[in-house]
């Protein structure tokens, strides 16, 4: 039995474009891309909810990215700290 076939979203979006063109029916585009109509149609609709994102400032990636780059400044500091005590403790000796 096979399983799904999963889709990249460059080729989702390529679906989705070529859909919101209007040039073919979702049939025609359906066939030539080899996936079932009903998939170009909810594709089109997901690009079309989704388009405010291209242009928002505040995306996820970057807080994601900005929350590891804070944890890492954390760690530095934390290893500063450790060895400025080791190196005084080394230099009572």
């Amino acid at each position: 039995m096979k399983g799904r076939k999963n889709y990249t979203p460059e080729f989702k979006a390529k679906v989705a474009l070529e859909a919101l063109k209007g040039e073919k029916s979702i049939s025609q585009i359906a066939s030539e891309f080899g996936v079932h109509p009903n998939m170009v149609s909810r594709w089109k609709t997901e690009f079309l909810e989704n388009a405010y994102k291209v242009f928002d400032n505040s995306s996820s990636k970057e807080k994601e990215l900005q929350k590891t780059i804070d944890e890492l400044y954390k760690q530095i500091g934390q290893l500063k700290v450790e060895r400025d005590f080791l190196s005084r403790k080394l230099g009572l000796l």
